[in-house]
């Protein structure tokens, strides 16, 4: 592998350079070398729904292609996908968004990179809680942004606490990142949470692509209840199971869609045209689907943290949203990455390293429980028995 100097000479450009592995996938690549040669692995690491997408949608994707939705798209999205995405914030959270102010994207992670684009000029900072979403620091990074790390503590149930964002805020923050429910915590904000961080006096990026799947009573919540000087990142990928359709959407205050949207068409045209036809039908038609499988997360959030508890891994903090559970791994090793390597290559089953989300998750690991109560179950009982072996050693 070429080194870090060999690759500047070549006339790379430094940003490129700084972007770090995404460690999910490294685990994802080495567990198909693998079973490509004959291993058997149980996935845990990957954050991907199991179940198919809801038939409804699946058939209004052939009827979206049986009626001609082979041509480029709107560049700001399908109007009628927007105008479904503006009637589903009245019914859902009750808030009264203009479809103009929806951009829809190839995914959550294209849109984050439109608004950090937009937004950051070089050093302005973003806060985000310590544990975050790995991909966070890259992409504020590779725009000049600086990401400034607030610790959210195990003791709270990992919530950003505003008392702490606010003593943390200086003037260069730009802007405050929310991940509510979170990744890889499960944590969710409620709603007096919400509106104390949208008092901040900052601009607020919620991503709300778990929204769907939390486990509490009360209802989701969107920043967007609380003030109007936010951006909104949400999808379809999670909630409804359609990871590779590759459709999410921004929400953003009026002034920020002329910007995007010029960006968008440069570097992205369009979203695929019957893929946001078919999105347009999920938002109205499959939410049945998704509380049944809402309900066997559920189940599955269960039985994965009780049988990490009964092999001696510490689960503080139950998730209430998303689907993963955070346990603490150090009484087996304090380098969850060594750790996570080892568990695979000796037990066959993936999992994501702590570090892989900040210094604030080092020494847990990260479990995902978008796989089986089959899956679930065989992954515990290799685990117990690399725990028996690593301990006796």
């Amino acid at each position: 592998m070429s080194s870090k100097e060999d690759l500047l000479k070549l006339g790379l450009a430094e940003r490129a350079l700084a972007v770090t592995p995404f460690m999910v996938m490294e685990v994802l690549e080495a567990a198909a070398r693998l079973e490509a040669a004959g291993r058997d692995v149980i996935h845990m690491e990957v954050g991907e729904p199991d179940f198919r997408t809801p038939e409804i949608v699946v058939q209004a994707m052939k009827d979206a292609l049986d009626g001609g939705a082979f041509k480029y798209a709107h560049s700001q999205g399908d109007p009628l996908l927007r105008e479904t995405l503006s009637w589903h914030y009245r019914e859902r959270y009750g808030v009264d968004v203009s479809p103009d102010r929806f951009l829809v994207c190839p995914g959550t992670s294209p849109g984050l990179l439109l608004l950090f684009g937009a937004l950051l000029k070089e050093g302005d900072g973003v806060l985000m809680s310590n544990p975050y979403y790995s991909c966070y620091p890259n992409l504020v990074g590779f725009f000049g942004g600086r990401p400034v790390l607030c610790p959210v503590k195990e003791s709270d149930g990992f919530r950003f606490n505003p008392d702490d964002v606010k003593r943390a805020l200086d003037p260069s923050i730009k802007a405050i990142l929310v991940n509510s429910p979170a990744n890889p915590t499960g944590a969710v904000l409620d709603a007096e949470r919400l509106e104390a961080l949208a008092a901040l006096d900052r601009f607020v990026i919620s991503d709300e692509i778990y929204h769907g799947l939390s486990y509490l009573p009360d209802r989701d919540h969107t920043i967007l209840e609380y003030t109007d000087q936010a951006a909104v990142v949400g999808g379809f990928s999670k909630n409804l199971a359609m990871t590779g359709w590759r459709v999410g959407y921004l929400i953003v205050p009026p002034e920020l869609i002329r910007p995007l949207r010029s960006m968008f068409q440069n570097f992205l045209i369009s979203v695929n045209a019957a893929a946001q036809k078919a999105a347009a039908v999920a938002l109205r038609q499959a939410w049945p689907e998704v509380a049944k499988m809402r309900a066997i997360y559920d189940r599955r959030r269960r039985l994965l943290i009780d049988g990490l508890r009964e092999m001696g891994f510490v689960v503080m903090v139950e998730p209430a949203g998303a689907f993963y559970v955070l346990a603490r791994a150090d009484h087996l090793s304090s380098d969850s990455k060594s750790l996570v390597f080892e568990i695979l290559e000796e037990a066959g089953v993936g999992l994501t390293p702590g570090i892989e989300f900040g210094s604030g998750a080092e020494g847990f690991l990260r479990f995902s429980y978008a796989t089986s109560e089959e899956n679930i179950r065989q992954g515990l009982m290799r685990l117990a028995s690399f725990s028996r072996r690593r301990q006796r050693s």
